[in-house]
């Protein structure tokens, strides 16, 4: 059974979604403040983070950060954001720091759940009735461990957020590939849910700050004008 930690300052809110997530299969924790999500965070091991944007005492954005840059064994654990601010540059900001995905205030308990599926999907490694094998992935020194889900550049770590490792593996597994953004989107199974396409980009951004010794002049995953990205 999956471990969610549910934070949310407002306990109407908090116990709504605790008491539908229970309902339908996974076991929860809550914290109403940052601090102590924080604590909880750090100290307890979940499958997922289903995390408030606004917080007393630390906001969803720091925790986010914090949580990113530890070197725990906690740093890579799926972020789901909650926001009441609609607006797309909000998102993107969110996705930038690391949130893995995010639902808007108001929101449906069904949709949340839904999300949360897809993400904890991604990160067990292997889609869903896709038939694939667990395998090991190669480009020039990059190594990928899908099983194990640890990604070595020159027999280094690379720290990747799930979504991070889904969008490299689907490059590696298809060298010669050009992939357009909806391809991209697809391969995360994003597709029917409310996406942007330049959350694609944000996510690319990403990876290369970890992957690329000069993001600025990417090695690794190159943007081809006018159509999407592609292995160099």
């Amino acid at each position: 059974m999956e471990k969610i930690l549910v934070v949310d300052d407002e306990v109407k809110i908090q116990k709504m979604v605790r008491d539908y997530l229970d309902a339908v299969g996974f076991q929860t924790e809550g914290a109403s403040d940052g601090f102590s999500a924080l604590k909880m965070a750090e100290s307890e091991k979940f499958d997922l983070i289903v995390l408030d944007y606004m917080l007393p005492g630390i906001d969803g954005v720091d925790i986010i950060r914090t949580i990113r840059k530890s070197s725990s064994d906690h740093s890579s654990v799926p972020i789901i954001m909650l926001t009441a601010r609609a607006e797309e540059s909000d998102k993107l900001m969110g996705l930038e720091i690391g949130a893995d995905d995010y639902v808007v205030k108001p929101f449906s308990l069904k949709e949340l759940a839904a999300r949360i599926r897809s993400v904890l999907r991604r990160t067990q490694g292997v889609k869903s009735g896709d038939g694939n094998r667990a395998e090991k992935l190669s480009y020039k020194d990059i190594e990928m461990d899908v099983e194990s889900r640890v990604v070595k550049k020159k027999d280094e770590n690379v720290p990747l957020t799930m979504v991070q490792f889904e969008l490299l593996k689907t490059f590696l597994a298809s060298p010669g590939r050009v992939f357009t953004r909806s391809d991209l989107l697809e391969a995360l199974q994003e597709a029917t849910y409310e996406s942007y396409e330049r959350t694609i980009d944000v996510h690319i951004k990403n990876i290369r700050k970890v992957l690329e010794d000069v993001p600025s002049n990417p090695e690794y995953i190159v943007t081809v004008w006018g159509v999407g990205y592609k292995l160099a």
